[in-house]
């Protein structure tokens, strides 16, 4: 298309940018990013625009009593921890002594999705113990607006849209990044909400139970730092990416 003369726009939604757009952002009309800390790694003759990333509207029709409320839940802590739709071993591995640890206080809730390909190996893992009712494993988390309106602290990977979604609902986090993934992006996409004070970060290679479980104590234990870093995660998202992204399509196809 550019070298057709056509109109181009691209959208970064990654903090370090992909192949592909480090090829096209040059000659592109116009170049979108979600994270301002993409542009470092850019060659651009032109400013970029920051649109953030799209998330699912359902994700803000929701507020935290009425999640709550739809889950049965008191005023107890809620945790919320996946790894994506597939699961991630090394998480599944952690969160499991997590579990082990916590259960039986009742202190807070916790909802985990193990994916599909962990959750047999996760069940067979905790089969020794009797699981609180404030435990719920479920192979895939079916109603993810609910239980991320309703949590107080939320474990997963750090990929782009999932962190979008983090700030849209304010919600403190502890990252895992994913290492199998292309020029490592998913780390410095944590990094993002790290320096903003939205979120901590263990990296795979370092995770373990006893780590998760010490971060996990710190920071539950923990309201005032949890509210800070609440606010934190709001005050970074951009709640319309999609207006801004529509917007800037519109002027390149109008000319105007």
């Amino acid at each position: 298309a550019q070298k057709l003369g056509i109109k181009t726009a691209v959208h970064e939604q990654n903090a370090f940018p992909g192949v592909t757009t480090k090829m096209l952002a040059a000659g592109a009309d116009c170049v979108m990013l979600a994270m301002p800390e993409a542009e470092k790694h850019l060659k651009l003759t032109k400013k970029p625009v920051i649109t953030g990333n799209p998330i699912r509207g359902e994700l803000l029709k929701i507020t935290k009593a009425e999640a709550r409320q739809k889950l049965g839940l008191d005023n107890r802590p809620l945790i919320l921890s996946f790894g994506g739709s597939l699961g991630a071993r090394r998480v599944n591995e952690a969160v499991t002594e997590l579990i082990k640890w916590h259960n039986g206080t009742d202190k807070f809730y916790h909802i985990h999705g193990t994916g599909k390909a962990g959750y047999e190996t996760m069940k067979e893992a905790l089969s020794g113990i009797t699981l609180s009712e404030t435990v719920d494993v479920r192979e895939y988390i079916t109603d993810m607006d609910v239980c991320m309106a309703a949590a107080d602290l939320v474990i997963c990977r750090a990929g782009a849209i999932t962190l979008g979604e983090l700030q849209a609902c304010g919600k403190p986090s502890v990252l895992i990044p994913s290492p199998y993934v292309a020029e490592n992006h998913q780390f410095h996409n944590a990094m993002t909400l790290k320096r903003a004070g939205a979120a901590d970060i263990i990296e795979e290679k370092d995770i373990t139970g006893e780590k998760l479980i010490d971060t996990v104590s710190m920071l539950i234990e923990n309201p005032t730092k949890l509210s800070r870093m609440s606010e934190a995660a709001k005050k970074s998202a951009i709640l319309n990416a999609n207006e801004r992204i529509y917007e800037i399509i519109m002027k390149l196809y109008t000319g105007a």
